[in-house]
């Protein structure tokens, strides 16, 4: 069975950083792509940063420039993903969900989901 667990979350202030991590375990294969997203308060969840495995990132322009996503999803590696955020601001305030989205033996898309981490940033 496949778990994301995601860690690094917390409080902090207007101009500091966060690196959020995820470790997935159980069976995954076929990943086509690992990512974050983030639900602000009261707002639908949303795309902040993806990777593939080849390496390729995809950074949402509202933090592009000061979050950065790195992964690694290698067949005999532990697979995590993680999220550097610098020069965090208060509109940066979400839970964040780690997301492994993989095609099935059938082919077809499907995505995994962590609990989510608090960010919470402060004035």
């Amino acid at each position: 069975q496949v778990q994301l667990v995601e860690s690094g979350g917390g409080s902090v202030q207007a101009g500091g950083s966060l690196r959020l991590s995820c470790a997935a375990s159980g069976s995954l294969s076929n990943i086509n792509a690992m990512g974050w997203y983030r639900q602000p308060p009261g707002e639908q969840r949303q795309l902040v940063a993806i990777i593939t495995p080849g390496g390729s990132t995809t950074i949402v322009d509202p933090v592009k420039g000061r979050f950065t996503i790195s992964g690694i999803s290698g067949d005999n590696a532990k697979k995590m993903v993680y999220l550097q955020m610098n020069s965090l601001k208060p509109e940066d305030t979400a839970r964040y969900y780690c997301n492994f989205h993989i095609l099935t033996s059938n082919g077809l898309p499907h995505d995994f989901w962590g609990q989510g981490t608090q960010v919470t940033v402060s004035e």
